[in-house]
């Protein structure tokens, strides 16, 4: 757990807390800036005073009210929970509740609130996946007429849009902001620099691969390196213990559908190329059409869920968990496998969220004396399937929503809030607990260029034009609470040997067809939804071009890897 948190109860006492009920107070304010941010903000000292007056002064009609918001359990959200809300509850005399529950929990309590119009919460951070979702059902506020209109009054003059990196990503198609970014991780590549680095380690590959051992471009290389490291003697480097290759998780559970649907299926090659996602089929392997409306996931009506590129996909997964990964690997969730590489014995990950680099930071056994990582970042390999032009990797961005079935003064308590947390004067201390980035102040302030020589490339790559390739999940997905559950249900049945993976896939796509089929039935999404086309045969979509792809007669490609500091220098 990082320091900060430590000191929260300190905090709340200090800020009057822990016994009375909240009332506006510029004191609390005061000692919050002194107490908490301590100059870790891009803000002046009165830039800082100005902003928290303005919070004050908008919360006025708001004072003693109750306001309830929910956000999945990461380092970023438990600062907010355990240290910004006391602060604003303090400062403004808006008590909030904000509850840490896991990410499908918040999918499903959204959901519950979607269909029975009851106010479950006043607010929810969920992930930009949601994008298609809230804009085909109508249901979230529209923050660009919300702003213009009704929520004026509460909308802060210093919130400057303009500053946040991910609101491509919460726009809908219309053009319309429905959701506000509160953090922002990618999936990166990660692995072992000092091991990478060692003499002996490179002798050694070189002599058995026939190319230097580097950053993998693909995933050929990559397979090449986790059989290497696997098992192997390390006591030359002082290190006794069992070395595996590759970490991943395999457990039947939510976490286990969006480690497939966070990219790794167009990482792999399986969709169209297109940024932020693949047109016309994305990287859920559903099509849409020219007026976005979802048209299919299976081959026989132009999806590619079920395609050659995607049974790879998934047998390249298993593999590798089953051949190079710690056994009990295969019965973790993203949570629980998530803080492994910080044990020491883990040579490289294809994919990270970089949430966990801030456990990383905290793991002595990855960590040199000097506060520098053993490990680096880098962009994640692709597979054969893959061609210049697709989507590379995945970002988290898990935004303010507020839903229309919220009455207008909790709404407008709500977005206070929203603000407060995502504030300037707040958000370089709250990077520097999550590290979680939102803001191009906060990434490119003398803070984080102080920071980071200790984040493995972390900060490189959100300074990087590169950083808009990563991309959350876009708006081919019409209801992502229905067809995200389809998902690690169906998928965890080809990882446990159930079924094969072509088997898995064949049942997923048929799945989200039927779900799609009910919504184009009901035509609760209008002209936005669902219209599936007539199927045909799988070669007919095959022969055309781009996505379904029909399979390569040889999907062992030729290895390439990089030197990590060419790769790195290319982002600056």
């Amino acid at each position: 757990m990082n320091v900060s948190l430590r000191s929260t109860t300190a905090l709340a006492a200090a800020l009057g807390l822990l016994s009375a009920p909240a009332f506006a107070d510029m004191d609390a304010a005061m000692e919050f800036l002194d107490t908490e941010i301590d100059g870790v903000t891009t803000l002046s000292r009165e830039e800082q005073e100005a902003e928290m007056q303005w919070f004050i002064d908008a919360a006025e009609q708001f004072q003693g009210m109750d306001i309830n918001v929910v956000s999945e359990t990461i380092t970023t959200h438990e600062y907010e929970a355990q240290v910004l809300a006391p602060a604003f509850s303090a400062i403004t005399g808006i008590n909030v509740t904000h509850d840490l529950i896991g990410e499908g929990d918040v999918v499903e309590r959204l959901q519950v609130q979607m269909q029975s119009g009851q106010n479950v919460y006043d607010a929810f951070v969920n992930d930009s996946d949601l994008i298609g979702t809230h804009w085909r059902y109508g249901q979230a506020r529209n923050l660009t007429e919300w702003m213009a209109g009704t929520g004026a009054d509460v909308t802060s003059p210093t919130l400057d849009l303009d500053d946040f990196i991910g609101t491509e990503f919460t726009t809908g198609p219309d053009g319309n902001l429905y959701q506000l970014p509160d953090q922002q991780f990618a999936n990166l590549y990660w692995f072992r620099y000092d091991w990478f680095n060692d003499e002996k380690n490179k002798t050694d590959f070189q002599e058995e691969y026939g190319y230097e051992l580097g950053v993998p471009v693909n995933w050929a290389a990559y397979e090449d390196i986790a059989e290497f490291f696997t098992g192997r003697d390390l006591s030359h480097m002082g290190i006794d213990d069992e070395i595996y290759g590759n970490m991943d998780y395999g457990k039947k559970d939510p976490s286990l559908g969006w480690r497939y649907t966070d990219a790794w299926m167009s990482m792999a090659g399986m969709g169209d190329t297109g940024e932020p996602n693949g047109l016309p089929v994305d990287e859920w392997g559903i099509r849409v059409n020219e007026n976005s409306q979802p048209v299919g996931a299976c081959m026989d009506r132009g999806g590619a869920t079920n395609s050659p590129a995607a049974v790879y996909a998934v047998d390249k997964a298993i593999q590798w968990l089953q051949d190079y990964s710690p056994p009990a690997a295969a019965g973790m969730t993203f949570s629980e496998a998530g803080p492994v590489p910080g044990q020491g014995n883990i040579a490289q990950q294809m994919f990270l969220y970089t949430t966990f680099v801030a456990p990383l930071v905290d793991s002595p056994a990855v960590m040199n004396e000097d506060g520098t990582p053993k490990w680096r970042l880098a962009p994640s390999p692709h597979g054969v399937y893959w061609e210049e032009g697709m989507k590379v990797g995945y970002q988290d961005v898990g935004s303010w929503t507020i839903l229309d079935s919220t009455p207008d003064d909790r709404a407008k308590a709500s977005w206070l809030y929203a603000q407060f947390v995502t504030s300037k004067t707040v958000d370089v201390k709250k990077a520097d607990v999550g590290l979680t980035f939102i803001r191009d102040s906060t990434i490119n302030s003398e803070h984080f260029t102080e920071r980071a020589p200790n984040l493995g490339g972390l900060v490189e790559f959100y300074r990087s034009p590169d950083r808009v390739r990563w991309s959350p999940t876009g708006t081919n997905v019409p209801d992502y609470p229905k067809l995200a559950q389809l998902w690690w249900q169906n998928i965890g049945d080809a990882m446990s040997g159930a079924k094969t993976s072509q088997e898995a896939l064949d049942t997923l796509c048929s799945d989200m067809e039927d779900v799609m089929e009910r919504l184009e039935r009901a035509g609760v999404q209008g002209d936005l939804g669902p219209a599936l086309n007539e199927p045909e045969t799988a070669d007919y979509w095959l022969e055309q071009p781009g996505a379904p792809k029909p399979a390569l007669e040889n999907e062992d490609e030729e290895p390439q890897t990089i030197p990590y500091d060419d790769l790195v220098a290319s982002w600056q």
